[in-house]
Order: C-alpha cells, then structure tokens, then sequence
C-alpha cells in the first residue's frame, strides 16, 4: 500500500508595484496601525512618504509587515526583537543561496 503525502500552502500573490496606504497595509495582514507605526520606527518597513496619513507600502512590504505580525503575534517579540528576528532570517536565506550555488559548481 503507498503512502499519500498532502501539503497545502497558503500563499497569496503580490505585484511588486503595488501600492497600500497604512489602513490598507494593516487590513491586509492583520496588524493594528500601532505594531506598523513601530515597525517603521524599527526600520523594519520603509514606506515612501512623510507622515503616516502619507504613507505608502509596496508589494514586499506587506509580505514583510505579515511575517513581522505574525513574530509579533504568535512568538509575543516586541518590534525590536522583530527587527532583529527578520534580519537573522534574511541573512539565512543570502547564505542558503549561496551555498546552492557553491554546491552546482
């Protein structure tokens, strides 16, 4: 008898280009205008724009900002730690890449 393995992923796709206000950002993955406003405190989240009311997110923004409420959320990290957190992950994913492209040569 085999054996049948389901995975299921939930993913969602996003255009580079887009454009999400701060309301618009936080309805989409979730996250109170307060955890946001830290994250782009925290350098996390680098909208274009001066104010909050100006703000404006990109596509790899808000697949950030959803990582990040997750952390937030899920681990209870305050911003700081989330900041920290997402730069220790970025920096598994350069070297993962790396080593994947030393391994075909």
């Amino acid at each position: 008898m085999s054996k049948t393995t389901i995975n299921y992923f939930d993913c969602q796709v996003v255009e580079e280009d887009i454009q999400l206000t701060l309301l618009e950002l936080c309805q989409a993955c979730n996250a109170s205008e307060d955890l946001i406003t830290a994250l782009v405190v925290e350098g996390v989240l680098e909208p274009s724009g001066q104010q909050p009311q100006d703000w404006q997110f990109t596509g790899p923004a808000l697949r950030r900002a959803k990582l990040a409420q997750q952390l937030s959320e899920e681990l209870e990290i305050n911003p700081a730690g989330v900041a920290l957190a997402l730069d220790l992950l970025e920096r598994i994913d350069i070297l993962q890449a790396q080593l994947t492209r030393l391994s075909r040569h």
